[in-house]
């Protein structure tokens, strides 16, 4: 077959690729190795930007994150047994929501499939050719068994951090930046009411811990922990007492139920330079990973996407290659902001086992600093809501 942009992968990066390219008039197909229904099973988290919102109401899917999504002006820090408000909407005029990751993904594949939209589950054995060539093609198997042979004008590698695609440019192109912490999360699931209206990240002197939401009955919840620590380790007496110590506030109740699911989250920070080379380029995980901290995984994703839709329309629409040429150096910048942001709220909030007093003296001092002066908490909010999208 034949078509203008083949897409490797059905996350956020490449639903929302393919879904821009069809706005556009660009015809193009989405590859993705797992099904439909376990795409949208797997539960994540999903902290929206303010540009990230405004991208899927502008693009016409966004009408169930209106509906269903929780509006969050602001974040609570929280140390030394007090907390701190951040106002997102005081400080810049803006809000994120929260919209689990795999709600998007629903939203995505049905406007696609709706839209007549390629979208190709279950495929196997994908294999790039060709991807420093004017002439890139793709191989897979479909889930029928039937081989596939594509040819396309540029490859979209959106397929993770553990896809092909990155491993389709040649040795020596790409160069790799890796740092990965000495501590993971525990997250859980929970049937609970909420137990804050907003995000509450606590430094404690046991660790880290998060407090979330994901519905006026679901809640999200994680501690930092050993990053090997077996999951079914923890009974559910363990999981609430550890989450009670390090949330504990005058005046604060943090609300139990039923855990229903749980796991061990690793944390590291990558960045692959370039995110492109000739007709292929890398959105998404499949060019960087970033830890939760600063929840900016989709985010970043969605404004590689943003990013790559408008060269490649001006590649089509105009002739133009100097977008194309200028994607990897626009979205690295981004990026590595990003990364920053996520290392500096993952430095200033954990608990690292090799600190010495200084060291905890002095992060508290700096989490003092953030809620103390405007400027600060500024900087903290504006990066947490995210700047506009291309």
């Amino acid at each position: 077959m034949r078509t203008q942009v083949a897409i490797i992968g059905a996350g956020p990066a490449g639903l929302l690729l393919s879904h821009l390219l069809h706005r556009a008039g660009i015809a193009g197909v989405v590859l993705e190795n797992r099904s439909r229904a376990t795409i949208e099973a797997t539960i994540r988290a999903g902290v929206l930007e303010h540009g990230t919102v405004a991208l899927l109401n502008a693009t016409g899917v966004g009408a169930r994150l209106a509906r269903e999504g929780l509006v969050h002006e602001g974040i609570e820090l929280r140390f030394g047994g007090a907390g701190h408000r951040i106002d997102f909407a005081a400080l810049t005029g803006k809000a994120i929501t929260v919209y689990p990751q795999h709600e998007v993904l629903k939203d995505l594949i049905a406007a696609r499939l709706a839209d007549g939209g390629d979208l190709r589950f279950s495929v196997a054995d994908v294999r790039l050719e060709g991807v420093g060539t004017e002439h890139p093609r793709v191989h897979c198997t479909d889930a029928a068994g039937t081989a596939l042979h594509i040819d396309c004008d540029f490859i979209a590698g959106c397929d993770g951090a553990h896809g092909i695609c990155r491993q389709a440019m040649p040795e020596g192109v790409p160069r790799e930046y890796l740092r990965i912490y000495p501590f993971g999360w525990f997250g859980i699931l929970a049937e609970a009411p909420p137990s804050s209206h907003e995000l509450i990240y606590a430094r404690h002197d046991r660790g880290f811990a998060l407090i979330s939401t994901r519905t006026p009955t679901v809640q999200r919840m994680y501690f930092q922990c050993d990053p090997a620590e077996p999951a079914e380790r923890w009974s559910e007496r363990q999981i609430w007492d550890e989450l009670q110590a390090r949330t504990a506030a005058t005046g604060f109740s943090l609300h139990e139920g039923r855990i229903f699911q749980r796991g061990v989250i690793a944390m590291r920070s990558f960045v692959c330079e370039p995110m492109a080379h000739g007709r292929l380029f890398l959105a998404g995980d499949a060019a960087h990973v970033v830890p939760p901290t600063g929840a900016k995984g989709l985010n970043l994703a969605a404004a590689d996407v943003a990013l790559l839709a408008r060269a490649l329309d001006a590649h089509y629409r105009e002739g133009k290659r100097g977008p194309l040429e200028a994607y990897s150096a626009a979205a690295l910048a981004r990026v590595w902001r990003a990364q920053h942001f996520s290392w500096w709220m993952t430095s200033m909030l954990h608990r690292f086992d090799e600190a010495t007093e200084f060291d905890r003296r002095r992060q508290l001092a700096e989490l003092d600093l953030v809620v103390s002066s405007r400027a600060a908490a500024t900087s903290l909010a504006e990066m947490y809501v995210g700047s506009p999208l291309a």
